[in-house]
């Protein structure tokens, strides 16, 4: 992956620098051949693959994967929300909310949005690892 960045960063210079234009001659006309708008455009290419590959892919595969774990959600599951509250799914509601149990007889009515995706894997993380 290394190599990877390694080689986009190389072709980012070399079009920053290849966009760079000698200053005009006496008569006000660059003596760049018209170029620059080409390379220019290709410039602004680069940095919107570069924002599409380092910004905006993640954070759809992030919003995906967040989706897939909601759906996967179910009863006795164990989660922690976004506020920190840990508890045991008791309930799946039809209307995107569920009932958890955070002691035993005291139930809450959260949304699934609620749920801390990263949080609730590192707690299950550490239940797996206790019970080995």
């Amino acid at each position: 992956m290394k190599s990877i960045f390694s080689y986009l960063t190389t072709i980012i210079v070399a079009i920053v620098f290849s966009g760079c234009v000698p200053p005009a001659g006496k008569d006000g006309k660059s003596s760049g051949g018209g170029m620059s708008g080409t390379i220019q455009l290709l410039f602004l290419g680069g940095m919107v693959i570069v924002f599409w590959l380092f910004f905006i892919r993640p954070q759809a595969k992030r919003a995906k994967n967040q989706k897939q774990f909601i759906s996967d959600l179910g009863k006795g599951s164990k989660i922690v929300t976004i506020a920190g509250i840990h508890g045991v799914i008791n309930k799946v509601n039809d209307d995107g909310t569920l009932n958890i149990e955070v002691s035993p007889g005291s139930y809450l009515k959260i949304e699934k949005s609620a749920i801390s995706m990263d949080w609730t894997a590192a707690l299950n993380k550490v239940g797996a690892a206790d019970k080995k």
